[in-house]
């Protein structure tokens, strides 16, 4: 089959390039076309074409499934990796990050850490954040860590969570470290220690086309974020868009990794650097830029009329009698609010909410919600959990106030009250699909997989009824087809190859 990959024209793969582009954010400038005959031959076999040629075709006429392009990028993508790589960051992370964090967290009675892991690979990268965290707290079974490991290769993902490893993803660990945290599965293969694994949560995300932070999916309010030798493979467009989503995914003066080869002043510019020998991690910082140039904030009524000058007075003439003036409508508190949270300026958001509501007497129950979400993206879940609290006492028949509260409660590690409010969110509002999505990971994490699998189809079932588009209430932005495929994707993830 590579012969006949060199009779496709150099046409078709521009054309197959820009495609790919657009749909995954890969990148494949002609430099990279051997790449990219490669992982068409890899297709072309697997989908049963005849040719290349064929294969490219079928690609480009589309429209594909979500699930076709991430099977797409499963022969895309390079699954080059191995435990503690660019051993010099980890050893900033376990000198430097991880002890101030975990020492602030300490001194505030909240252990909790959240690291997002977010081209995870194989796995060999959140497992040994896993190891990092078990070797630096010693009463880790106190504390509410969460590790989400993603990435776009469901293959790969597989094989993560099956966590067997052979001799070369050992090739730069520490004398000691297989024996200690691995066990021998036969055949020169190690499978990683039960109490390591379950530290980690997998999930299958596209860093270009997914919408994310967002709670829906925990992809919210992380401590640390790796996203190494991923971003150079994206256009510059793409990369863009991803390190802006990674940094509203942080929470204040949260840490972002990426590789050596990837630091750029450029694209990292609303981040503060900090080096260190052999290493460089950027922090997100108040004031460090901004997301965009501030938008106009929007005014509620756009169709009142802006008062005109009056006319020169006439000599020797009386002036005519001026009307009356209309005023402008003030911008509305929480459209105001509501802009500031998507650019992902929560601290702004929540200080324009709690001014407005200084001034009035009735509850808004959308300001409760908005100002729940965007302390519970700063990691701020106390705050969080008061407004939902707040929120319920004020209307205790809206579902989708026990819903936030039960993710919040979650984030918290209080997973009996976190399932108790779903429950009632569902009887509230069968229809509700993110509850019943919710208790399925609930249910996926304490091990009962029966259940979890009957809340997962009850959420297919109603999103059988929405269009793929359709933005599912309470999700921030996530819709009913990738939700399908998020579910489809945990049930082909959670099975070992």
């Amino acid at each position: 089959m590579s012969t006949s990959t060199n009779t496709v024209p150099s046409v078709l793969w521009s054309r197959l390039s820009e495609f790919i582009a657009e749909k995954m954010g890969l990148y494949f400038p002609p430099a990279r076309w051997a790449d990219l005959r490669r992982g068409i031959e890899s297709m072309a076999k697997e989908f049963n074409f005849s040719d290349p040629t064929a294969c490219i075709d079928w690609l480009l006429k589309g429209p594909l499934s979500k699930a076709q392009i991430l099977a797409l990028a499963g022969h895309l993508t390079v699954g080059e990796t191995y435990f503690f790589r660019e051993k010099r960051t980890f050893e900033v992370l376990a000198d430097s990050v991880l002890p101030e964090l975990i020492r602030l967290r300490r001194s505030r009675g909240r252990r909790a850490l959240r690291l997002w892991s977010a081209a995870c690979c194989t796995g060999e990268e959140p497992y040994s954040l896993a190891i990092l965290l078990h070797q630096l707290i010693p009463d880790l079974a106190d504390w509410n860590v969460t590790i989400m490991a993603t990435d776009i290769n469901g293959k790969f993902l597989r094989k993560a969570v099956a966590g067997v490893y052979g001799e070369w993803s050992f090739r730069e660990s520490p004398p000691g470290f297989r024996e200690r945290y691995f066990h021998h599965a036969g055949n020169g293969q190690y499978e990683i220690a039960p109490g390591i694994k379950k530290l980690v949560t997998f999930a299958q995300v596209n860093l270009v086309e997914d919408f994310y932070p967002t709670l829906a999916t925990d992809t919210n309010a992380m401590d640390v974020i790796f996203c190494r030798n991923v971003l150079m493979y994206f256009t510059p467009a793409q990369a863009a868009r991803a390190v802006h989503n990674l940094r509203c995914a942080l929470i204040e003066e949260g840490w972002l990794a990426v590789s050596p080869c990837e630091a750029s002043q450029t694209l990292f510019s609303r981040f503060a650097p900090a080096s260190f020998p052999g290493a460089i991690l950027y922090q997100k910082r108040e004031g460090k830029g901004q997301i965009a140039p501030p938008l106009t904030p929007p005014v509620w009524n756009e169709a009142a009329p802006v008062a005109m000058l009056a006319p020169e007075m006439p000599v020797f003439e009386m002036p005519p009698a001026e009307e009356p003036s209309q005023p402008i409508t003030p911008p509305n508190p929480l459209a105001v609010a509501t802009t500031l949270y998507q650019q992902g300026r929560y601290a702004e958001a929540v200080e324009t909410l709690l001014n407005s509501m200084a001034t009035r007497d009735a509850p808004n129950l959308k300001a409760f919600s908005l100002l729940a979400r965007a302390l519970a993206n700063q990691g701020e879940l106390a705050g969080a959990l008061n407004w939902c609290d707040r929120w319920v006492a004020a209307d205790k028949l809206d579902a989708s106030g026990h819903y936030l509260r039960a993710v919040v409660l979650q984030e918290l590690g209080d997973r009996n009250q976190s399932r108790r409010s779903l429950q009632r969110a569902t009887y509230l509002r069968p229809d509700l699909v993110l509850a019943h999505f919710a208790l399925g990971n609930l249910a996926r994490a304490d091990g009962r997989s029966d259940e979890a699998d009957k809340h997962f189809a009850n959420a297919l079932g109603l999103l059988r009824d929405c269009q793929p588009n359709d933005v599912l209430p309470e999700s921030d932005g996530l819709t009913a087809g990738r939700l399908i495929e998020i579910i489809s994707s945990i049930t082909a993830v959670g099975t070992s190859p």
